[in-house]
């Protein structure tokens, strides 16, 4: 029992780290998979480094965004979720 006791407080602190930390990571990291698994042709689009543009072709890992200047060939994982969702509110 008082090496239950000893323990409390280290299980206490796991518990919270992982309720603040590590599960809201996870949950937006699966959020992320699944708005990167739903693009389309036509969608409108925001990189992570401020590129504006549309999608005009989709492969397994990567995608082909049309801009201004003309045609870009990216990984999926550079879209911002965020700023493409604000984006597409306009």
């Amino acid at each position: 029992m008082e090496q239950l006791t000893q323990f409390a407080p280290f299980l206490l602190m796991f518990v919270v780290i992982y309720f603040f930390m590590i599960r809201p990571q996870q949950k937006k990291a699966k959020s992320e998979k699944e708005f990167e698994t739903a693009l389309k042709v036509g969608d409108k689009i925001v990189t992570k480094s401020g590129l504006h543009g549309k999608v005009s072709e989709l492969a397994d890992t990567t995608v082909v965004i049309e801009t201004m200047a003309g045609k870009l060939k990216m990984e999926r994982s550079a879209i911002s979720m965020e700023m493409s969702a604000a984006v597409a509110k306009k």
